[in-house]
């Protein structure tokens, strides 16, 4: 900046300060509390019983160096009177900027909104900065960069909390044999035929499933499932070799058996077969023949 005249001086002027003194009508020196840095007597006011003095060497008052070489001694040419009242104001109580001491800011001085993602240097917060579940889904972009790569979640995907549940995936649940299964579920999925221990008495068969059956000691009815779906499976195995003797009545259980509404006996040593349910017109089939 451009100035008219001297460029002011740069020295910081202080505070005003005020030292006191009594003459004793023979002492001519008065050192002040502190030295005065870069000034002139020009620059101070001392005053006598409420006089003011004039400055110089051939008027009232000098200033100059103590006997420690320090720049706040004033020599008055004649000495004042006896129990006359000297004061003199100076500038040298120098202000200075408060210096903050270390982790003496506390959260209290800082205002709401103060902080702003300029004054948040990158790579700043670190994870363990970031309390569990502090990030909920909301403060989640619906695109955001994962290792350069864009990541774009679909629109119906909210509330993330700490991870997606199985409702909140568009395909939640599948189907198995007919069946419904909802994601989480536990559920028995049978590799072939799931066989059975061999049945030595009455008993209602499961879709999927085979049976050794022994009729040594007398005669078994095996009852088909109550309400099949197209594809059910159920198949037998002549345990003993007995059903010659002591034959296997398969109860139809309101479904046709290869078409006709009644039930199936078995009475060929050795059997093996397999029904598969088609519909309620022909009902079970035999899968072989």
């Amino acid at each position: 900046m451009a100035y008219l005249g001297e460029v002011p001086n740069p020295v910081n002027r202080g505070l005003t300060r005020k030292d006191t003194f009594t003459g004793d009508g023979s002492t001519t020196t008065f050192d002040l509390t502190t030295a005065i840095p870069n000034v002139t007597e020009n620059d101070i006011e001392v005053f006598v019983d409420n006089v003011r003095q004039e400055p110089g060497a051939s008027d009232a008052y000098t200033l100059g160096f103590d006997g420690s070489s320090n720049f706040k001694r004033i020599t008055f040419t004649a000495a004042p009177e006896s129990g006359s009242e000297i004061y003199v104001l100076s500038g040298e109580a120098q202000t200075s900027l408060l210096v903050v001491a270390d982790d003496s800011i506390t959260t209290a001085k800082i205002q709401d909104g103060a902080i702003t993602a300029d004054k948040i240097a990158d790579g700043t917060i670190i994870a363990s900065d970031v309390a569990d579940g502090a990030i909920t889904g909301a403060k989640i972009n619906s695109t955001f960069d994962i290792s350069g790569k864009t990541v774009t979640l679909p629109a119906s995907v909210s509330g993330l909390g700490t991870g997606l549940t199985n409702s909140q995936l568009q395909n939640s649940s599948f189907t198995l044999n007919g069946v419904t299964v909802n994601l989480g579920d536990t559920t028995s999925i049978a590799a072939g035929t799931d066989w059975q221990a061999v049945k030595t008495a009455g008993f209602t068969a499961v879709a999927s499933e085979g049976y050794f059956v022994n009729t040594t000691s007398g005669a078994i009815t095996m009852t088909l499932p109550a309400s099949p779906s197209i594809g059910d499976e159920v198949s037998v195995i002549d345990y003993a070799g007995t059903f010659d003797t002591n034959n296997l009545t398969v109860d139809r259980n309101g479904k046709n058996i290869q078409g006709s509404a009644a039930d199936l006996t078995v009475s060929t040593e050795r059997a093996g077969f397999t029904l598969v349910f088609v519909d309620d017109t022909q009902g079970w089939l035999l899968k072989d023949k």
